[in-house]
């Protein structure tokens, strides 16, 4: 192997590993770090030294990047800190900062480019305003126990993504902790795509699916965001074992998704201080929103203003075996079709549901609306609602349950539960 190396570099050949087609280099910041990239040939390994190395790296051959502790890249607060045009680069332990803020044009920690199929990034720690890591069309993407942390002085959608993966397919993204940032994962047109055990703080939402097909996200958690999980025109995620707290909007939306399952999360204290009945703007344990056809099993939504919202569709979602626990408003659903939440004679636990069970098998002696036609009334025409409480009000619905007027419509759950299912969301 033959390298054109400068006399900064000269240092380097004492320290060449021989190899059939490899060697390692260690860099310190004295020298001409992107002399060497340059010049390096595929399969090496840079190796850099503690210290902060102001530069801007364009990898255009397969290496392998490692930092010692306290390897630090400072990009200058323009571009992209580490750039990669070839498959099967590396780049591991280093602390990347100072990237640029420009979303138009991509600036990112690292930005992985179009084709570049199994890269892998470990243990790195991802300081800036842009991306923390942007990919585009490519495979197999490994992003593994990074900690990414966005710019909150900035407009939280003036912020890069943690991760943005772009008709990205066979990724993993696995033990990240992202805070700060605009959504903490962001997949557009993914296939694939695997999340596990990541941790997401002050983002837009956690994991946000969009136009995305046959992906897994399970074991991760999302606190003081304005939501959750948000999984948005999709085909068949598997949304399962997640946990979302303390966040504002919803924990879970579900929106124009198709064979979608939602299963075994746990969604505590949604709760919007902004919210208002007029708009629908409340925090909602689940929101369902636009047509589909999904199913949601085995949740609890606790603590939330509305513990589950329907609007515009969503009719054939099945929902069964959840736990709707302390929320102000159980549900919220004002469409016309009578909705049935049970299948195969177990449907949901309510707390504000009392009844009998006779026979002790654990499922309620009677139905239960968690809403009726007074309800629809009030959320149609918020203004009224202060007539909630009245004694008026509560004569008619006393007259309507007697008359049995609202049976059949709205939500029933023929089957409720008696006894709250345990679901204990991630395992972090």
């Amino acid at each position: 192997m033959s390298l054109r190396l400068t006399p900064l570099a000269a240092i380097f050949l004492a320290l060449s590993v021989p190899a059939a087609d490899a060697a390692v280099w260690r860099v310190t910041p004295a020298d001409d770090v992107e002399d060497i990239v340059d010049n390096a040939e595929e399969g090496d390994t840079i190796i850099f030294a503690k210290g902060e190395y102001k530069v801007n790296l364009l990898l255009t051959e397969p290496l392998s990047l490692k930092g010692e502790d306290g390897a630090v890249i400072n990009a200058g607060g323009k571009g992209s800190g580490i750039t990669i045009r070839r498959s099967r680069t590396t780049v591991e332990n280093l602390t990347i900062k100072n990237y640029g803020g420009d979303l138009y044009k991509r600036d990112s920690g690292v930005r992985v480019m179009d084709g570049c199929t199994g890269v892998k990034l470990t243990n790195l720690k991802l300081f800036g305003s842009g991306f923390g890591i942007r990919a585009d069309r490519l495979d197999n993407l490994e992003i593994r126990d990074c900690e990414i942390t966005g710019n909150s002085r900035r407009h939280i959608l003036d912020r890069g993504d943690g991760v943005f993966l772009n008709y990205v397919k066979h990724s993993k993204l696995i033990n990240n902790k992202v805070k700060n940032v605009r959504d903490g994962f962001y997949f557009e047109n993914t296939d694939a795509t695997e999340a596990v055990g990541n941790h997401f703080d002050n983002t837009q939402y956690g994991i946000h699916w969009m136009y995305t097909r046959n992906d897994i996200g399970y074991d991760n958690v999302t606190v003081n965001s304005v939501g959750g999980f948000a999984l948005m025109s999709s085909k068949r995620i598997m949304c399962r074992d997640n946990t979302a707290r303390d966040n504002i909007e919803f924990g879970i939306l579900l929106n124009v998704c198709e064979g979608c399952t939602v299963r075994s999360n746990l969604v505590e204290g949604v709760h919007n201080p902004k919210g208002k009945a007029a708009l629908d703007t409340e925090g909602k344990g689940l929101f369902i929103y636009g047509p589909g056809a999904s199913r949601v099993e085995g949740n609890a939504f606790t603590g939330a203003d509305i513990g589950i919202g329907v609007a515009l569709g969503g009719e054939k979602t099945i929902v069964t075996e959840n736990v709707f626990d302390k929320n102000t408003i159980q549900v919220r659903y004002v469409g016309k079709a009578p909705l049935e939440w049970s299948e195969n004679g177990r449907g949901n636990y309510w707390s504000t549901f009392m009844s009998w069970d006779a026979d002790g098998n654990g499922i309620a002696d009677t139905p239960y609306q968690p809403n009726d036609s007074l309800d629809r009334i009030f959320w149609i025409y918020p203004e009224a609602r202060f007539l909630m409480q009245s004694p008026v009000t509560a004569l008619l619905r006393w007259f309507a349950a007697r008359l049995e007027i609202d049976r059949g419509k709205g939500v029933t759950d023929s089957h409720p539960l008696m006894t709250a299912p345990v679901v204990k969301g991630a395992a972090q």
